[in-house]
């Protein structure tokens, strides 16, 4: 794996959209900014032009990742991303990343619960050849079982590095088994231990096939390039790659929950962690979408910053917490959790910390914010979208997140008019429907003694980078 991401939010931001829908000889229906073609065999594929620098950044979308998953084969959607750089009989193993470097571009890849993405960010004459390996190793993979059986021993030790030698990590994944019932987002994405003891060539093999095709993927390119000349160059590559016939994706909604569900973990640590979590739906899952963007003005008022409230009054105010943040992921398949992470002071109990944060939900529920606060918040919100425009690879993801997820590209475009448009009684509505104790799930690190010694250790096998 090259970058794991397990909870990866991305703040939206504002971009125009053009639409082109041409096929074999269509003409372009034009909307404005992003432009989007459709290849004959379903493959998606979205531009953005930005000709400020002579560079573009490349990404392939897979919708599929570790909320597909089953019990039994959790993490072979991770596995499978670390054998995409394992060669095909045109490139073989390590010749991608090596021509990408010799080309001074750079690589890599992601899995997430809802998708797996592939890019690219180099110079924008080197995009055909970006496109032409991506296309090559869609269908032409080899998973050769000796390559498999080295590289899940990589992904097991990234597992033991980077969860189950780090005790919040794997306090998190933890709360995530317990919060969750049936939903898919229970696993973890880089796999229980156990499943990747028991993983075979031939489980990635047919994940391989079933997943990996043109009419399950979406081509981004952000950059200098023309939006036209890209819709050739990926129609010449892609183009001839048939369509599968893709899995039936079956419903996994969350079940309802009926109390508060509680969890204590018993590591070695330094300090003692809370973390609480509240059902929520997001923007795919919620009736009316209005309450997923008053979920996220509620998630900036509660951690915006030094001036928000549990700054303010937890860490500074009180001085019960050393660290406290809220979290909220609009941009998600199923619905997910809303998040409060706190670490107590010397002297805070555990309970003082659940009652503090209850009591900030609580006055929240009683009293709307005052417009100054609310202005203040939605402000900080919107200005950290309009910041990320300045970053191609971010509106890229951006775009393919949108794409992948099924709310289209287009609905980015009401970001900011949706955010702007949330009102203080809507932001306190969504707090009285949303964080009650019915739908509470609490997780707790009660630390262990540290042995110095292993963990002197520890933190040198951490320091070393796997691929």
């Amino acid at each position: 794996m090259r970058i794991y991401i397990s909870l990866f939010v991305l703040t939206a931001f504002v971009l125009g959209a053009v639409l082109f829908v041409f096929d074999d000889g269509v003409s372009p229906k034009q909307v404005t900014g992003v432009q989007a073609f459709e290849l004959g065999n379903g493959m998606k594929i979205r531009v953005l032009e930005n000709h400020r620098a002579p560079v573009v950044v490349s990404q392939i979308w897979y919708n599929v990742g570790g909320s597909f998953e089953y019990d039994g084969i959790t993490g072979v959607s991770h596995v499978l991303e670390h054998m995409m750089f394992k060669g095909t009989p045109t490139h073989p193993a390590g010749k991608f990343s090596e021509i990408i470097a010799a080309n001074g571009g750079k690589e890599n890849a992601f899995t997430s619960k809802d998708y797996t993405a592939y890019f690219q960010r180099i110079a924008s004459d080197k995009l055909e050849m970006c496109l032409s390996m991506e296309a090559d190793r869609m269908r032409n993979l080899i998973l050769d079982e000796a390559e498999f059986l080295k590289e899940v021993e990589v992904v097991k030790e990234e597992r033991r590095l980077r969860t189950d030698d780090k005790p919040t990590a794997l306090l998190y994944e933890r709360f995530n088994a317990m919060a969750y019932t049936n939903s898919p987002y229970r696993q973890p994405i880089i796999g229980w231990m156990e499943d990747l003891d028991s993983m075979t060539i031939a489980d990635l093999r047919r994940w391989y096939r079933s997943w990996y095709a043109p009419n399950n993927a979406t081509l981004v390119v952000v950059g200098d390039v023309n939006a036209e000349e890209v819709f050739k160059l990926a129609k010449e590559q892609f183009g001839s790659l048939a369509r599968i016939d893709l899995p039936e994706i079956k419903p996994r909604r969350e079940v309802e929950q009926y109390g508060v569900q509680r969890l204590t973990v018993q590591l070695p640590a330094e300090v003692p962690t809370l973390i609480m979590g509240y059902k929520v739906p997001t923007l795919k899952t919620a009736e009316d979408a209005s309450e997923a963007y008053a979920l996220e003005v509620l998630a900036g008022l509660l951690d915006g910053g030094d001036s928000a409230r549990l700054t303010k009054n937890l860490i500074r105010g009180q001085q019960l917490a050393t660290s406290a943040g809220a979290g909220y992921s609009l941009y998600s398949r199923y619905d997910e959790l809303f998040t409060f992470s706190v670490i107590p002071s010397d002297g805070t109990s555990i309970d003082q910390l659940e009652s503090a944060i209850k009591q900030e939900i609580e006055q929240i529920k009683q009293i709307p914010p005052e417009q100054k606060e609310l202005d203040r918040v939605i402000a900080q919100v919107l200005a950290s979208a309009v910041y990320e425009q300045d970053s191609s690879f971010y509106r890229a993801m951006q775009i393919g997140i949108l794409e992948t997820l099924g709310l289209g590209w287009q609905s980015k475009d009401q970001y900011i008019e949706k955010i702007k448009a949330v009102t203080a009684e809507q932001v306190q509505q969504v707090a009285r429907k949303y964080l009650v104790d019915k739908g509470l799930s609490v997780a707790v690190l009660d630390p262990l003694p540290i042995d110095q010694k292993t963990a002197h250790k520890a933190v040198q096998a951490g320091d070393h980078y796997v691929r």
